[in-house]
């Protein structure tokens, strides 16, 4: 027994270890940290977010979009805000994310929100400190942790266009 705290002292410590690391990499946006993090995202999150993204009451979103050069579609689902007529989306990963910069690169993308499906257009890159406040409390929180800097707000481009011919 004697033996076996200090073994179990040094595994807690190592995991401790391990978080700080992790946490102090993603708020500095390393790509060590995020590499990895990113990859799981992508071979195991997204496929099981996708199984309700999009549906009325899920966290998530699914964005639509088409690969800049391969013209492959894809669909990756994302943590969305309604803005009056646009849409807000935290970007934890930073600006390198490929769906994201797929959206930049044509300029529009579809979005289904909460069952229904929206033609977006016009993204752009803004301070996440300016529309902080639109997210609920627990991401505020968890953006702060992990020093998320950047949304993208994308404008719903039926919505405008119907209030631009109403008016």
């Amino acid at each position: 027994m004697t033996q076996i705290l200090p073994l179990l002292g040094v595994v807690v410590l190592g995991f401790a270890a391990l978080a700080v690391a992790y946490i102090v990499g993603w708020r500095a946006k390393s790509g060590l940290v995020l590499g990895p993090i990113v990859w799981m995202s992508k071979k195991v999150m997204n496929p099981m977010q996708m199984r309700t993204a999009g549906t009325p009451g899920a966290y998530a979103s699914v964005i639509r979009h088409r690969g800049r050069v391969s013209g492959t579609e894809y669909e990756t689902p994302v943590g969305v805000v309604p803005e009056g007529d646009a849409f807000l989306v935290a970007l934890p990963y930073g600006t390198r994310a490929q769906w994201l910069r797929n959206v930049m690169a044509a300029g529009s993308a579809t979005l289904v929100h909460e069952g229904t499906t929206h033609q977006v257009d016009h993204p752009e890159l803004i301070p996440l400190a300016t529309v902080a406040d639109r997210f609920p409390a627990s991401d505020q929180r968890l953006f702060r942790w992990l020093r998320v800097e950047d949304c993208l707000r994308l404008r719903d481009a039926e919505r405008e266009e119907a209030t631009g011919r109403a008016a």
